[in-house]
This record gives structure tokens, C-alpha cells and sequence, in this order.
């Protein structure tokens, strides 16, 4: 059995666990601390699943990006968030809290949310289906698979052995750059020809999709009255998605590995967009009051 046949059974096993890593970090105060903001909520969960679709939908079309593309942007924007979400909210003054919150409500609503914006997507932009087909609802369940029972089985041992699981969040966030890190550069390195060819396009959406993510979760939440803490808790919730998650439904469900070239692409470019809004626009916005109060 070669490296190609073997690798779908590698990506799922390295997704089961990055997802058992990231149930270790919750629990069900976690998912009963979403009644506590419940306008974060609310608007979290709007951007997320009505107004970043239908942005990335216009920067796809706005762009010309071919089919493939297009739908591999919208399978990255139909992701929830992901891991990094938390360590940026956390190095920026987010509310790290709430977005271990919004992580564990996102992930849960996106085995219904996801399959069918891609399949919304796949309809639009390939028509029958084309070089992609449809995400039946016999590989949802092993999506769900991949993401539930991991995550569950997760947080069942933080609550039985919290010191065990504590010491364990750490090595498995390490792995889970890692593995990140090994889906983008499998999928970069095997269509690296359609990569070459495309990168002018497909480069400057991921990029204008980061950051137009980053700030719709920032700036809306602040015009909605939501505090900065929180806003910025949203910012990176909705504007740093779960690209591993993208790689592997790509890659291992619809058989597609140039489908996950967005997704490989975001994966290298939205540490250094993340961490440019985290200084330009969060940083600078602390320093903002001082400034008016010394004038």
C-alpha cells in the first residue's frame, strides 16, 4: 500500500486527535457560559455562519477565482474556529474565555452548517458537480465522527483527571501545530503545479478573506455595544478558522487535494495577519485614551 492510500487514514487520525486535544481544554461550563453574553453570542454565531459565507462568496466571485478554488474558500470559511483563536485572543487581551466558548458551540454547529454551505457551493460554482462531488451525508457522519466523539472523549477526561488533562493541553496544542503544519505542506507540496499557476489569484483572496474576517468580528461587535474583551474574543474566533479540519474534509472526504490549497495557503499566512491586526488595530486602540487624556 503506497504513501496516497495510506495518507486518508493518517489525516484522520491526526484530526481525531488534534480534536481530542481541543476537548481537553473544555467543559460544559464552557457551553453554559454562552447564556451569560447572550448578544456575543448571537452576533458570533451570525457572522460566522450568515455574513462570512456570503463575504467569502463575493470575494470568490469578485476575484475570478475557478471553481475549485472558490469552493475551497467557502469549505475554509464554513470551518469553525480553530485552536490559534484562543492564543491570539489571549496574547491580544481577548476574552479567552468566551472564546473557548464559542469554539465548542461553533464546532458543534458547523457538522450541520458545513456541509451544507459546500454543498451550496459545489451547486453554484461547479453546477453538477463537477471536479468535486457532493458532501453525502454518509461522510458528514464520519466528520462527525472525527469531531465529536474526540472532543467528547476529551472532556470527559478533564473532568475525571483534570491534573492528567492539564498536563496534557499543552503537548497537544504543540502537536496540533504540527499537524497543521504537515496537512499544509502535504497538500502544497502534491498540487503544487495548480498552486504555481494560480497563486495570483488565490493568494490575494485568502489574505483579503483573513482580514476582512478579523475586522467584521472586531468592528461589528463594538458597533453592537459588545465590550472590547469580548469583540476582540470574536474577532480571532471568526477570523482564525479551523484549516486542519478544511484540509482533511478536502483532502480525505471529497478526494480533492487541490480543493485544500485555500485552506493550505490561509494556514501559513493567517500567523502573520493575525498577529498584524492583533498589533495595528487592538494594540493601538488600547494606546488610543491615554493619548486623548495626555492632550
Amino acid at each position: 500500500m503506497g504513501f496516497m492510500q495510506i495518507l486518508p487514514l493518517f489525516l484522520l487520525g491526526a484530526l481525531a486527535l488534534v480534536m481530542f486535544g481541543l476537548g481537553l481544554s473544555l467543559t460544559m461550563a464552557d457551553f453554559r457560559r454562552l447564556s451569560d453574553n447572550p448578544k456575543a453570542v448571537f452576533i458570533a454565531l451570525g457572522l460566522q455562519v450568515v455574513v462570512l459565507p456570503l463575504i467569502c462568496f463575493a470575494i470568490a466571485r469578485g476575484l475570478g477565482l475557478s471553481p475549485v478554488f472558490a469552493v475551497g474558500l467557502m469549505l475554509l470559511a464554513a470551518s469553525p474556529g480553530g485552536i490559534s483563536a484562543n492564543l491570539f485572543s489571549h496574547l491580544f487581551g481577548g476574552n479567552v474565555a468566551m472564546n473557548i466558548s464559542l469554539t465548542a458551540i461553533n464546532t458543534l454547529l458547523s457538522i450541520v452548517t458545513l456541509p451544507l454551505i459546500v454543498n451550496l457551493s459545489i451547486a453554484h460554482f461547479m453546477g453538477d458537480g463537477g471536479q468535486v462531488v457532493q458532501l453525502q451525508w454518509s461522510k458528514v457522519l464520519e466528520v462527525v465522527v472525527v469531531i465529536v466523539v474526540p472532543v467528547t472523549l476529551g472532556m470527559i477526561l478533564a473532568s475525571r483527571r483534570p491534573t492528567l488533562a492539564t498536563r496534557a493541553e499543552k503537548p497537544f496544542k504543540l502537536f496540533s501545530a504540527l499537524v497543521l503544519a504537515a496537512f499544509a505542506l502535504i497538500a502544497i507540496v502534491k498540487e503544487s503545479g495548480a498552486l504555481a499557476q494560480s497563486l495570483g489569484s488565490i493568494g490575494p483572496a485568502v489574505v483579503l478573506f483573513n482580514v476582512v474576517s478579523l475586522c467584521a468580528g472586531y468592528f461589528v461587535s463594538l458597533a453592537a455595544g459588545v465590550d472590547k474583551p469580548v469583540s476582540t474574543a470574536i474577532a480571532f474566533e471568526i477570523g482564525i478558522h479551523n484549516s486542519t479540519l478544511a484540509i482533511y474534509i478536502a483532502a480525505s472526504v471529497l478526494n480533492n487535494f487541490e480543493l485544500s490549497l485555500p485552506a493550505a495557503l490561509y494556514s501559513i499566512s493567517m500567523y502573520v495577519i493575525a498577529t498584524l491586526f492583533g498589533t495595528l488595530v487592538l494594540r493601538r486602540g488600547r494606546q488610543s485614551p491615554s493619548l486623548k487624556s495626555s492632550g
